[in-house]
């Protein structure tokens, strides 16, 4: 059985390679180093780490500071504070002017488990793909979130990128190429799309195996990059399969779904049935991940079976 490892991982092992390699890299944490995996950062470069205490919004002017002497700070706290919490420096001083600040938000989505409803960040990515000049990046394993973060620090501008404790393995093949702002096939198919973000997106190539066996042809989409979306890449899958069901741990009001809603809603010549899989207008609440994916329809069996429902509504 391959390793599990956590985005959040690789974000962790970029984040220290990228340190050995720019000078430029700083962090600034919200008293949570550990958990966000930046303490080998800040154990091999002590000058360029600040500890800022549980203060997110002083983190993120700090970052802003940093990022205006010519650094590039990458700033770390669960998703919920930092996006939540921090939202009008966010807004005010990253987006508006563009800042060159990468923002990670760590333990997201529901699969943050037992601490509940307060912890679980599942408006996150909503909130920052409202934000004008931010982009906004979804990574699927650690592979793919290291890929990721290297990419985020060679650009320039804001980028927010959502991690995960949820443990998955590694999926992308080695020597893949990583862009951010474009969608990756990641299995063809000419029935159905499903469209996936973040750790989620194994469950959809599951599926899509188990489809297979029934003999449905299920396209998996890899949306890494939920803004700026590839409409491209969407329209082109979509086009192709005639149905599309998007999958995330994430609310489906403002996030993935709906950004591939707004593609499909604005293209005069299509006409595709959709079905937004995710967390519904509700809060998160206390239980294992499996238990709460489990709830909300995010198990192999709940992806496969809206894709055979869709495919109903298609005929």
């Amino acid at each position: 059985m391959a390793e599990l490892k956590e985005t959040r991982d690789g974000y962790g092992d970029a984040l220290l390679q990228l340190g050995k390699e720019e000078p430029r890299i700083a962090v600034v944490d919200a008293d949570l180093f550990h958990s966000t995996r930046t303490d080998r950062f800040a154990e091999a470069f002590p000058d360029r780490f600040f500890e800022m205490g549980i203060a997110e919004q002083d983190m993120v002017s700090t970052a802003v500071g940093l990022s205006l002497g010519g650094l590039i700070p990458f700033a770390n706290s669960f998703a919920v504070f930092l996006t939540g919490r921090a939202f009008d420096q966010v807004r005010q001083q990253v987006a508006l002017p563009a800042a060159n600040v990468k923002l990670a938000g760590s333990s997201a989505g529901i699969t943050q488990g037992p601490d509940g409803a307060t912890h679980q960040s599942v408006l996150d990515v909503s909130l920052m793909r409202s934000l004008p000049n931010m982009c906004v990046v979804v990574p699927s394993d650690p592979e793919e979130a290291r890929l990721a973060t290297r990419a985020a620090a060679e650009g320039d501008g804001p980028v927010y990128l959502r991690l995960s404790r949820y443990p998955t393995p590694v999926r992308r093949e080695a020597n893949r190429p990583f862009e951010i702002g474009k969608a990756e096939v990641r299995r063809a198919g000419n029935d159905v799309t499903l469209a996936a973000c973040g750790v989620i997106l194994g469950r959809a190539l599951e599926a899509a195996e188990a489809l297979g066996g029934e003999g449905i042809s299920a396209e998996v989409l890899n949306v890494h990059t939920v803004k700026p979306l590839d409409a491209s890449a969407v329209l082109t899958s979509c086009g192709k399969t005639g149905a599309v069901v998007t999958i995330e741990e994430h609310s489906i009001i403002g996030g993935l779904g709906s950004a591939v809603a707004e593609v499909l809603g604005e293209d005069a010549d299509s006409h595709i049935p959709l079905r937004r899989l995710g967390v519904a207008d509700t809060f998160g609440e206390s239980g294992t991940a499996d238990e709460l994916l489990a709830k909300h329809g995010l198990t192999v069996e709940g992806i496969a079976g809206a894709a055979r429902a869709l495919l109903k509504t298609k005929a």
